[in-house]
């Protein structure tokens, strides 16, 4: 997960409940604890719109959503069974299996990739190419050499041509300073916005054009044990509904988004954020597409990210119907 847009989001988002049993007429419902991958922004709108907008009550549910201080938590807690979801990442996931985690993917958040190698559009680089001998700045260790190994190979480099420097999280700044030539792991629908307000738009190379499997962005994940649990099932159900919703009504969802605690998240970067994810939402989180999966894992396996392709049923399921 990139901070360039958790920076800009840290001061005003405010992390929701901790996790709490509900009283009165909520113990009526099923209790349900979510955990978000940080800060709340307009990545989570569905599970947002679903609460504000009663979806989940309607399915019986009463849903908690935690938004974590520290990012590694979700996947963590998810597998020590001390949360029922958590919003994760698909790339993650293959590594965090291969690492003996019981975790399994039961629905899907955003389904395109978000992620992007930037670089300024006023600067020197024009194509791939432009990159031999330039830094390229990331945050978070683990897939850097992997995707701009893939990207630089389709144009006749390597990762030996470039060099990567850990910018830690001030990807955004880090370029606008020329620190680095260019960064990667900023997010389209985040960082490309933050650049263009801050009066130094940037261009974008997309890494599942230049040879990275298309892949899920964010996923919903459950511990192992409960794959085939009804009550995951009107969750995802209740996504998909306000999935709907949101997307046929935006500017009323909007209006749920930043409603009460989260008020202060009506800013331009948000608005443009908003608009520029609403059509990335899986219009059907619980389906799941067998050969995106087994084609990143099998890209990974090849890259020596992990050790094995897995059988795809331990580790992401369609969730049974209702």
């Amino acid at each position: 997960m990139m901070f360039g847009r958790r920076a800009a989001l840290a001061a005003a988002a405010l992390a929701l409940p901790a996790i709490a049993r509900a009283q009165g007429r909520d113990q009526a419902r099923d209790q349900v604890t979510i955990l978000l991958d940080w800060f709340v922004n307009p990545d989570h709108a569905p599970v947002i719109v679903a609460q504000e907008g009663g979806f989940f009550e309607r399915a019986g549910l009463n849903v908690q959503i935690v938004a974590p201080a520290d990012p590694n938590d979700p996947p963590r807690l998810v597998a020590a069974k001390r949360a029922d979801l958590g919003v994760f990442y698909q790339k993650n996931l293959h590594l965090a299996v291969d690492q003996g985690l019981p975790l399994m993917r039961v629905g899907t958040l955003v389904a395109t990739p978000l992620s992007t190698l930037t670089v300024l559009r006023d600067g020197p680089i024009r194509t791939l190419a432009d990159l031999r001998g330039k830094r390229v700045g990331f945050s978070v260790a683990g897939f850097e050499e992997v995707t701009m190994g893939a990207m630089l190979e389709s144009v006749g480099l390597r990762v030996a041509d470039i060099r990567l420097v850990n910018v830690n999280f001030g990807l955004s700044s880090a370029l606008m300073s020329g620190q680095v030539d260019a960064i990667l792991g900023g997010f389209r629908n985040f960082e490309l916005h933050q650049l263009d307000l801050e009066g130094r738009p940037g261009r974008a190379f997309y890494p599942e054009q230049y040879g990275l499997p298309i892949y899920d962005e964010l996923i919903y994940i459950a511990h192992r044990d409960r794959a085939r649990d009804a009550v995951l099932r009107r969750f995802i159900d209740a996504t998909e509904a306000a999935t709907a919703f949101l997307q046929n009504n935006p500017e009323e969802s909007w209006r749920m988004f930043i409603a009460g605690p989260r008020r202060e998240l009506d800013n331009e970067l948000n608005r443009r954020a908003w608009a520029s994810t609403i059509g990335r939402f899986s219009a059907s989180p619980g389906a799941l597409d067998r050969n995106r999966y087994d084609r990143f894992a099998t890209f990974l396996a090849g890259r020596r990210m992990i050790r094995s392709v897995p059988a795809l049923d331990t580790y992401a399921v369609e969730l049974p119907p209702r």
